[in-house]
């Protein structure tokens, strides 16, 4: 396993890092796995030299935390894992069940805490904007949970670049403390980041987390006719994965699969892992969390830690890639989709 620097702070995290969001409920999303399976992936994480695991209140409404808590209390020490949950998402249907308030916030962590068996959450992520609470108001909540030792790093996810500035530099000068993390959605068919968000990573020692490093399952194979020889997992994912069908599949990503694709078969590996290593092959990327369902499924990401891609290979994906408008997060299509059942 390799191990990098969260941006600007002492921590030492592994290059893969295990997504959570696949444990849970099933009832929250159909393709999700249940208790068992999250414990089987975070022993082989754990076994692999992973030590870096991240989850969400929103993921199947707090079972994902209660796997993942139950799972390194049984696995190992708390104190050789790097725990990453996130807070904002609606979890109940009150007006105050979800957001960025200071209230929201405190009554949050406090279930988190509890549901990951632990007193500390090592990276605290705001899981998306909130427009309805000023930005001092969340900084004063995260900044408080930082002094009192029950948050070690501040980040966000799917924050803009403007936004993420916003927070880094009143972080900075009115707190004192850097804003650690961010995590962002970044792969092949969406390079949008790179124009202002991963420049201010790069520049403000943000460390940077990359989700949907396979564009939710898209460049994994080479088109519908694979549906064949997927698993049963991967079917129901794939047919059943709103998330993915909302944001992905338009003609540039068709040419950007297409170019992964052919570019695998004179490599003579699989999609995922090529583009797995093109991820990991970006400078200012820290670590790329795999989303596994199946043992292949973390033995490729693993794999792709091996590959270098050559500067003429870099060119050649880069050449087919053709600017975006900008993707939403995709949890809204989540959110319509799933029940609640805790």
């Amino acid at each position: 396993m390799e191990y990098a620097t969260l941006g600007r702070s002492g921590v030492q995290v592994s290059r893969l890092c295990l997504g959570m969001m696949s444990y849970g409920s099933p009832d929250w999303q159909k393709w999700v796995l249940p208790a068992d399976a999250g414990e089987h992936f975070v022993r082989r994480a754990l076994d692999s030299g992973i030590n870096f695991f991240d989850t969400a209140d929103f993921y199947s409404y707090g079972e994902s935390e209660r796997v993942l808590g139950d799972a390194i209390s049984k696995l190992t020490s708390r104190h050789d894992v790097v725990v990453c949950t996130k807070v904002g998402l609606p979890m109940d249907g009150g007006v105050n069940g979800g957001g960025l308030s200071r209230k929201a916030i405190r009554s949050r962590v406090e279930d988190s805490l509890r549901r990951l068996r632990t007193d500390y959450v090592d990276i605290y992520l705001l899981h998306q904007p909130d427009p309805l609470t000023p930005i001092e108001e969340t900084l004063d909540a995260m900044h408080e949970l930082v002094r009192e030792g029950k948050v070690l790093y501040a980040g966000a996810s799917n924050y803009p670049a403007w936004a993420m500035a916003k927070l880094a530099y009143a972080s900075r000068y009115a707190y004192g403390r850097r804003w650690s993390v961010a995590q962002v959605q970044y792969n092949l068919c969406y390079r949008e980041d790179e124009r202002d968000l991963l420049p201010l990573c790069d520049t403000e020692g943000i460390g940077v987390m990359v989700y949907s490093p396979l564009a939710r399952g898209w460049l994994a194979s080479a088109g519908p006719a694979d549906a064949s020889a997927m698993s049963g997992a991967e079917l129901k994912r794939f047919e059943t994965d709103r998330k993915a069908h909302s944001l992905y599949g338009n003609e540039t990503d068709a040419a950007v699969r297409a170019c992964l694709a052919a570019l695998a078969a004179r490599r003579g590996i699989p999609m995922a892992r090529l583009a797995m290593s093109w991820v990991l092959s970006r400078p200012t990327v820290t670590s790329l969390l795999c989303g596994v369902l199946q043992d292949n499924h973390l033995d490729e990401a693993l794999a792709a830690l091996e590959v270098k891609l050559s500067a003429e290979e870099i060119a050649e994906l880069d050449a087919v890639y053709r600017p975006q408008v900008l993707k939403d997060t995709g949890l809204g299509a989540v959110m319509q989709s799933g029940t609640r059942t805790n």
